[in-house]
Order: structure tokens, then sequence, then C-alpha cells
């Protein structure tokens, strides 16, 4: 099976997601910019897909209720069609959802290899922190990676956009998530320009 274009994004609303999956978990949640936003409580700016975290051991049944969609593994650069009846290969950390007949991709499902109670950052696995810690929610119920946990996911990369989201970020923080923040760039980013604009804060 060929997946679509790359580019070919359409992706759904985080409600759409949460729509489907059926109410609030513990063990999905939204990541990345549409995170950011969750949080904001409105949207700062256009995404382009829709990424979503699931745990590991949850990741066959999330992909039999979004069985509308064909899930792609993404990765070192190629989309391999993985069907419904094959397990998530264990070095494959993501996965794109694509309708077929609407020839565009919908979501970006992440893998969490932590467990039900902690929170494992999967680049580095000794940083862990409760579960109830890393995930919050929305008033109506939508799951969301913390925003200080985001970032340092955006660190890495710090592309503009990812520049942007910190920058609308800071002035929002509380100081735990600012120090939080700043020890693990410290370890993982030495010398990283957020470093110093988060103690200047």
């Amino acid at each position: 099976m060929q997946p679509p274009p790359d580019d070919a994004w359409e992706p759904w609303s985080p409600d759409e997601l949460f729509a489907r999956l059926g109410g609030p978990k513990t063990d999905w949640y939204i990541v990345g910019g549409w995170a950011l936003d969750l949080w904001h409580g409105e949207p700062t700016r256009a995404h382009e897909d829709l990424e979503f975290s699931v745990l590991a051991c949850q990741a066959q049944r999330y992909r039999g209720v979004l069985s509308d969609l064909e899930f792609f593994t993404a990765k070192d650069g190629k989309l391999d069609h993985l069907p419904l009846v094959e397990p998530l290969p264990m070095d494959v950390w993501q996965q794109w959802g694509a309708d077929i007949g609407a020839g565009r991709w919908r979501v970006d499902m992440m893998v969490d290899r932590g467990s039900p109670d902690i929170w494992v950052y999967k680049r580095d696995p000794s940083f862990t922190l409760p579960r109830t810690k890393a995930i919050r929610a929305t008033a109506g119920g939508i799951p969301y990676l913390a925003p200080h946990i985001v970032l340092l996911f955006k660190a890495r990369h710090a592309r503009e956009k990812d520049h942007g989201d910190f920058r609308n970020a800071l002035p929002r923080l509380e100081s735990s998530e600012k120090s939080a923040l700043r020890r693990w760039l410290e370890v993982l980013h030495p010398g990283h320009a957020w470093i110093q604009q988060l103690q200047s804060s």
C-alpha cells in the first residue's frame, strides 16, 4: 500500500481525536505544538499536523480504535505500511495515520515507552516524571503533555516555530517549570540559547 505524499496533511483537531478515542485516558495525550495551544487555551499559530502519544502497550489497541486509518511506520525518513495484524516493532517510535480514500494524513502517533505510572523521556531514559505530573488536561478533558516538557522536545531542533513557541510560553511558565526546563537543557543541550532566557525571566 502506497502512502500519501509526505506533505498531504489535513489533520484532525484535538477535539476530533478526543471524540474518536473515547474521552479522557491517561495512556494517550496530545504532544507538540498543539499541546502548547491546549495549555494556552487558544490557538497561537497554524499546525501542519496533529501529534499524540500512546503507551507502547496500548499502541495496538489505539490503532484498532482508529481502524478507518491505515498506519505507516515513520523511521529513518521512510514510511512503511504496518497492517493492523502486525505488532509495532520495538525500534519504531512514530506512526503516521492516513485516510487512504482522501489521500490525506490525519494523525501522527508517537510511542511512549514509560509505564502507566511513570513518564520517560525517550531521548534519555534517565529523565523521568510521575505520569500525573507530566500529563495535564484541558477543562474539557483533553489530555496533553506539560508545556515545559514539550519545550524540551522542541529544544533539540529549535526551528523558527519552536523559538516562537518558546517565546509565547516563557511568560506563562511557572517558576518550577522554568527551573526544571533549565536543568534539563543544561544536561542535554548545554549552551542552548534558551538557558539564559530562562535564567533571566
